[in-house]
């Protein structure tokens, strides 16, 4: 493996020497930045426990023995350890390919050092292209897996033609015991009057570290819903960003996290406004347990331009064990004079009542707080756009509780 900080980089096949020369620039820009720390409010509440230079380039895959099972889809990408090693489509209208030439991204890799590591070392990526004015009826599906200790830089652009839909899913794994460090970037474009729908499946393993970001810019009148299952990750975090660009453009994010042991899963969503009659909703909820900790910042951003805007943000958290904590910080700032908009945020414990309750009505304790777990999970679950995945997600929540009694660590 190659060491971050190496003075060149190696070549990946198709890349172009503008590309190379690109990614030179960012890695020589890389010294330049330093660790962040929690005295930085974007980084506020989170102490990362090592440094990127504990880290190694991964090892780029280039086959895989055996494909993961994949549901029927339009199309399909695999990424393991940053590698692109497979890609297609069955629909005409979409295109989803391995890609290698640098384009003008939504991240600015300047932003801290892990955006300038990925700009160093992010030579590939899965291009999702729909063309415009078509539907994709199946969801595309994005395969991320983590197989080496080493760091691995996986992305993602999405681009939706002017009115089109699409629905991509993506899952990031890796094995439990794996002390791999991930940057994934996920990114993209809807045209005007476009729908897009972006599902992720966070299940990384126990021992792996994820510094994610995902940055989507909105057209006019087009619609983004994106939804997010937190399970995984020693450390585990998304920076989301979302313009809402256009005239009558509207976004949904929905969310559902769930911490045990000492996991830390981390949240930093801005919504931001940037024209008039535009409508956004965030709605996540999250659960801690053992030693695990939660953040969530929410930011709504309104644009003085922004009239008209009706926005929300919810953030509910449950916390199970003396020793977790979570923190839930919703923001707004508001330019515009003419907007509708608002936040609420829990952190509280399970209801001594219903406990109460339902033990009344024959359960017994451990009963009677799964099924409060559960009916709390449930009210984010519900609102997940793509039912086929619910029904399996919704057992993963209750398995991790389950656990948890089981083991008596409740």
């Amino acid at each position: 493996m190659t060491p971050l900080t190496s003075s060149t980089l190696l070549r990946v096949p198709g890349e172009s020497d503008e590309s190379l020369e690109t990614r030179q620039h960012a890695l020589a820009k890389l010294a330049d930045f330093a660790m962040p720390t929690g005295r930085e409010e974007v980084w506020r509440y989170v102490d990362l426990d090592f440094d990127l230079e504990d880290f190694e380039v991964a090892v780029a895959a280039e086959s895989i023995d055996e494909r993961p099972p994949v549901p029927d889809s339009a199309g399909f990408a695999l990424v393991v350890d940053g590698s692109v090693v497979a890609a297609e489509s069955s629909d005409p209208n979409l295109t989803v390919g391995r890609a290698t030439d640098r384009f003008e991204s939504l991240i600015d890799p300047g932003q801290d050092i892990f955006t300038a590591a990925q700009a160093a070392h992010g030579a590939e990526r899965v291009d999702v292209v729909v063309a415009d004015g078509k539907a994709i009826e199946s969801p595309i599906f994005i395969d991320v897996s983590a197989s080496s200790e080493g760091a691995s830089f996986p992305a993602v652009r999405i681009r939706v033609g002017k009115g089109s839909e699409a629905t991509v899913a993506l899952r990031l794994r890796s094995a439990d015991d794996l002390p791999a460090l991930v940057v994934p970037h996920v990114e993209g474009s809807l045209g005007d009057n476009s729908n897009l729908t972006v599902v992720v499946d966070q299940g990384w393993g126990r021992a792996t570290r994820s510094i994610g970001q995902i940055v989507f810019s909105v057209g006019r009148d087009a619609s983004l819903k994106t939804a997010e299952a937190g399970l995984g990750g020693a450390l585990a975090r998304w920076q989301l960003d979302i313009k809402l660009a256009g005239q009558g453009s509207n976004a949904k994010v929905v969310g559902a996290y769930f911490g045990d042991e000492e996991q830390i899963l981390d949240y930093r969503y801005v919504m931001h406004h940037a024209a008039p009659n535009t409508h956004s909703e965030m709605f996540l909820k999250g659960a801690v347990e053992d030693e695990a900790g939660s953040v969530f910042t929410g930011m709504i951003r309104i644009d003085e331009i922004a009239q008209k805007t009706d926005a929300f943000q919810t953030n509910r958290n449950l916390i199970l064990s003396d020793g977790a904590s979570a923190q839930s910080v919703p923001n707004l700032e508001i330019l515009a004079n003419d907007v509708k908009c608002g936040h609420g945020s829990t952190v509280g414990q399970l209801d001594p009542e219903q406990r109460y309750y339902l033990m009344s009505r024959g359960l017994d304790r451990p009963s009677a707080d799964r099924l409060q777990v559960r009916g709390f999970f449930e009210e984010a679950l519900s609102r997940f756009p793509v039912p086929a995945i619910v029904e399996p997600l919704r057992g993963r929540f209750n398995e991790k509780f389950l656990r948890a009694q089981e083991e008596g660590r409740l």
